[in-house]
């Protein structure tokens, strides 16, 4: 198979991340910009990494997907909050044979853009990763880095092997898993430490050290872990909720997306972490009373928020 061309819609913490290091290793990657458009151009794109910094001085960049050019691979990190602009976006960029991946948080991602797209062949990208942008065109990459792969609807075997091999020949720990059950073992993390750094104003450190939040963290992991179950997903139980708290007490204090959003005004990704998952396990006959409640919180803490 010829190189791959790579597009990334979303060119932020973590879509950013992973498109650099594949155009660092040399792959063709064109980047869609937003706010970071005129900067990156002149002054490029760099990483501050734990895995050692390096900056792409020159890179294709672009502020619509109409001057863009037709891609084998289209990483998205747009923020789910901003999903119905992929029925615009994503056009442009497809043809016959492309593969898009969906690198965000949450639960049904994957269903919906089918539904706009009925022929496109889908992939979820969980990443497992402590990054930020919060400087123009520099991202600070602090922690983890590796990334899931879990096909949804790609018939093409060979491109989605071809795309783990470029992941992992630039320097990023990749894997192939399955869709379903790495959805819901992310959503173990997600649901609860997102939200509640929001809802409590601190980092996850803090919440792992109080006896009183660490105890609702992991029960609200159980929460997830049930409604996984009820749906089929019987790899997930117990002690990899316990693995994830372990994990969580030897990163550094972080504060993930969610609070992220908060913090600069932007609107949080609600639907899809919470609301969406929350509706599965609901008609699946699981209740989620916990998760329900801090939901609830968010929508109130959202809309007096930007």
């Amino acid at each position: 198979m010829e190189k791959l061309k790579y597009a990334v819609v979303g060119t932020g913490a973590i879509g950013g991340f992973y498109g650099a290091k594949l155009a660092n290793a040399g792959n063709e990657v064109h980047f869609l910009m937003h706010s970071d458009y005129d900067y990156v151009r002149q002054r490029g794109l760099r990483v501050s990494s734990c895995d050692g910094d390096f900056t792409l001085p020159e890179v294709s960049a672009y502020s619509s997907t109409e001057d863009m050019p037709k891609a084998d691979v289209v990483l998205v990190g747009l923020k789910s909050t901003n999903q119905h602009l992929l029925r615009t976006l994503l056009p442009p960029l497809l043809h016959s044979d492309t593969l898009v991946i969906l690198i965000q948080n949450g639960i049904g991602l994957e269903a919906d853009v089918q539904e706009w797209f009925p022929g496109l062949a889908l992939a979820a990208g969980l990443a497992f990763i402590c990054s930020a942008k919060t400087d123009p065109g520099h991202i600070r990459h602090q922690c983890y880095g590796s990334i899931n792969l879990g096909n949804y609807s790609c018939s093409n075997d060979e491109l989605f092997q071809a795309v783990l091999r470029d992941f992992c020949l630039a320097g990023i720990d990749a894997h192939e898993v399955n869709y379903a059950e790495a959805r819901w073992r992310k959503a173990v993390w997600n649901m609860p430490f997102n939200g509640m750094t929001v809802a409590l104003q601190t980092q996850t450190d803090r919440l792992l050290g109080n006896p009183a939040t660490r105890q609702l963290i992991y029960d609200q992991m159980m929460e997830v872990i049930g409604a996984a179950n009820a749906l089929g997903i019987n790899n997930i139980d117990e002690s990899f909720a316990q693995k994830m708290m372990q994990m969580t007490d030897e990163m550094v204090p972080y504060s993930p997306s969610m609070r992220l959003d908060f913090d600069f005004h932007r609107p949080m990704e609600i639907h899809y972490i919470y609301t969406r998952p929350i509706a599965e396990a609901h008609a699946a006959g699981i209740p989620m009373p916990r998760l329900q409640m801090l939901e609830r919180e968010l929508l109130f803490i959202d809309s007096h928020n930007h």
